[in-house]
């Protein structure tokens, strides 16, 4: 591993120091899981990617992902933050659209060029797919608050590559109150459910910018609360392109039907900020639609997330 090419980057951040730290470690095609896993809490991040080659199979890059407890099919801000790296530090000539071969299938990953002068990494992420996940009560259980602090809407398991179980609460007090219940998450989140990140969200915000409040719990994978989670942040804009009614109730513009709107924009577009009691502010912009289908069983709802990612740091191993 001596003299191997690393850099670090923080993503859905809006500066240095800010958002979800990463790791990506070039060239690791010799690299086994043994020592993928070391370098990963190594790091002490929620993640670390690691590039099996800085030349494209078939224009697509093969990346692994990690978290401190085992391999991952699928996170978001290491997607976004590893197309960030290849551009930026592997390509000459920057382009605007990559894809990373995932152990989920391809995710395509492009850059937009906002008004504001931003650049800003997209990933469309796989179809979600929907599960039952819990009761009002459970779900108040689990994360320590009483069952009137949750919304009466449906708390669903969705997952677009990693299972992420949505539970929508009253208020910003409520979200800011939460905090995973050892007894409670190991029976209905780990048993119940096998695992599954838990992203508590609600309407009301600290920053203006911002259309939702969010904190995500990954205890099951190691990360007891997670600054911004790509993944799971595609998991909340699927569940509001599905439950319009709900999505509307919590003050966003979704048509009926959560479908494509008559303008063209997306039916869920809205902005989510998270890991403000982290001291890790983050801004993660949401895109989702019903393309097909009724919004339920037979339909697919296309699900799309960016933000801003900040190089940090460069080195090598010794």
């Amino acid at each position: 591993m001596p003299g191997r090419r690393f850099h670090t980057v923080d993503v859905f951040a809006r500066e240095r120091y800010a958002g979800n730290q990463l790791a990506v470690f070039h060239d690791a095609a010799d690299l086994d899981v043994d020592e993928m896993l070391a370098l990963t809490r190594e790091t002490n991040y929620s993640e670390a990617t690691f590039v099996e080659g800085d030349d494209p199979d078939d224009g697509r890059y093969p990346v692994r992902i990690f978290d401190p407890a085992e391999e991952l099919p699928f996170a978001g801000h290491p997607t976004l933050g590893t197309a960030a790296v290849i551009r930026e530090f592997v390509r000459d000539d920057r382009p605007d659209g990559l894809v990373l071969d995932l152990a989920v299938g391809d995710v395509r990953v492009w850059v937009e060029h906002g008004d504001d002068g931003v650049e800003r990494y997209w990933m469309q992420q796989v179809p979600p797919e929907f599960d039952v996940g819990l009761d009002r009560d459970a779900a108040a259980a689990v994360l320590g608050l009483d069952a009137d602090d949750v919304r009466d809407a449906p708390i669903d398991v969705v997952s677009t590559g990693l299972p992420t179980l949505v539970v929508p609460l009253r208020d910003l007090d409520a979200v800011e109150r939460a905090a995973t219940q050892p007894g409670a998450y190991e029976r209905e989140v780990v048993d119940g459910l096998g695992g599954a990140n838990v992203l508590a969200v609600a309407p009301e915000t600290v920053d203006g910018d911002a259309d939702l409040h969010a904190r995500v719990f990954a205890d099951w994978a190691g990360v007891p609360e997670d600054p911004a989670t790509g993944s799971a942040a595609g998991c909340l804009a699927a569940y509001l392109a599905r439950y319009d009614a709900d999505a509307r109730e919590m003050g966003l513009d979704v048509p009926e039907g959560g479908r494509e709107r008559a303008d063209g924009r997306d039916a869920v577009e809205c902005v989510v900020e998270q890991g403000l009691e982290m001291g890790r502010p983050s801004r993660l912009h949401l895109r989702a639609s019903v393309r097909d289908g009724d919004p339920g069983e037979d339909s697919t709802v296309d699900v799309r997330v960016g933000g801003r990612v900040v190089p940090v740091a460069e080195g090598t191993l010794l």
